[in-house]
């Protein structure tokens, strides 16, 4: 064991991240003051520029009052504004296809507004068949909504292009998980939107797990829609301010939308006119004006992810997961069975494994070892070694943590 320690130390010299940006918790049990932090796909890491930057705007709040609308160093009448380079980057989208709003499934919902329309015999909405709970609570709703039965609607597949091949002419929107939160896969969001619009689907993305965790190039794939959170790899802390995108083909088309006042031009916002002007970009599925206190860590995350780039991310991502896997792979597989694909570009930068008593073996992790992953019942344990701050000290003791207590 002493062995494979130096060997992950040396890694981590050779190959650091940037951990030092981050607020590492304590460790609650185990022999180092740190936690082996491995839940970001869970909740990301605090920022240290958090703290100071939040400041600074609740500092304006308390000096200006209601000009901070205007005056402040950031006014707020356009911060949201502050944050739509840097989202649309992330996700290789135009500014304009881009917008920083709301929470994840309240975006899916607006959007959902404006993309499911069904029609005739073309009612379907396929998704994964370990689609996130909530986003099967939202398009069954939807479903139910239009006055469909949401068991008929709602198609359930774990091979989305064989489901698009055989019922394309029924379907009327495909809504996935870009990365899968269970177990992790990568899908291949080109191919299925490709294929999708072959039959004449609209095709929409749930990014959760994939907002900064693998490159994106949403316009450049055609995408109609996607929406996705940003307390997970975006590290903006819990229940964070939500992105999404609308591809440019259809801004300003007049799909149907609901409205509020600031989807209205910020131009004409004051004049109080009693009908919309939306514009003709993503901003116009705004509702509400933004929660500033709320959008000021996403704003600090982005310009992180701005200065580090997702290609070394992503590069260093790959390499942490395949050590873990080299760490996890002599544990015996009676006991321990990696459900993530093997292929590093076939995931994100999680590894989940199926085991018994998967929350047991979460809490004692934590307690008795001090690593933090996190569980979803019945089976699986999720571990996912986070470019920006995990190590491969991290690696070597959830590895070491999880074969000393299954027994390997």
């Amino acid at each position: 064991m002493e062995a494979g320690e130096d060997e992950a130390r040396r890694l981590d010299a050779a190959d650091p991240g940037r951990r030092e940006l981050f607020l590492v918790p304590p460790a609650e049990g185990g022999d180092y003051p740190e936690t082996a932090y491995l839940a970001g796909n869970s909740l990301g890491l605090q920022p240290r520029a958090v703290r100071g930057e939040l400041l600074e705007d609740l500092d304006a709040w308390a000096r200006l009052g209601v000009e901070g609308h205007l005056e402040a160093e950031r006014p707020w009448l356009p911060y949201h504004e502050l944050l739509r380079e840097p989202a649309a980057r992330l996700v290789g989208a135009l500014p304009a296809e881009t917008v920083v709003m709301n929470s994840l499934t309240v975006n899916l919902h607006l959007l959902m507004v404006s993309f499911y329309r069904p029609a005739g015999a073309r009612t379907l909405i396929v998704v994964e068949d370990t689609a996130f709970p909530s986003d099967s609570y939202a398009v069954r709703s939807q479903a139910a909504f239009h006055g469909l039965d949401p068991d008929l609607t709602v198609v359930r597949t774990d091979d989305p292009l064989a489901t698009i091949r055989e019922r394309g002419n029924r379907i009327a929107l495909v809504l996935l998980g870009g990365v899968n939160y269970l177990t992790g896969e990568l899908m291949d969001i080109p191919g299925i939107t490709a294929a999708g619009h072959a039959t004449g689907a609209i095709v929409g993305w749930d990014l959760a797990h994939a907002a900064g965790n693998v490159p994106l190039r949403l316009h450049e794939w055609g995408v109609d829609f996607a929406a996705w959170c940003s307390y997970k790899y975006l590290n903006s802390g819990p229940g964070a301010v939500a992105g999404a995108f609308v591809h440019e083909r259809h801004t300003g088309s007049g799909l149907p939308r609901f409205e509020g006042w600031w989807s209205t031009e910020p131009a004409t916002r004051f004049e109080m006119a009693p009908v919309s002007r939306p514009p003709r970009t993503a901003d116009a599925w705004q509702v509400s004006n933004p929660p500033i206190l709320a959008m000021s860590p996403v704003r600090t995350s982005l310009e992180l992810f701005d200065r580090v780039g997702m290609p070394a991310l992503r590069a260093r991502s790959e390499r942490l997961t395949a050590y873990l896997q080299t760490l996890l792979d002599p544990i015996r597989s009676d006991r321990v069975e990696l459900v993530t694909p093997r292929d590093p570009a076939r995931r994100g930068c999680q590894l989940s494994l199926r085991v018994a008593d998967a929350g047991g073996l979460s809490k004692t992790l934590r307690h008795r070892h001090g690593v933090i992953a996190d569980s979803r019942e019945p089976d699986i344990v999720r571990l996912a070694p986070v470019p920006l701050y995990s190590t491969y000290h991290d690696c070597w003791r959830a590895a070491a943590a999880i074969a000393h207590e299954v027994g390997a």
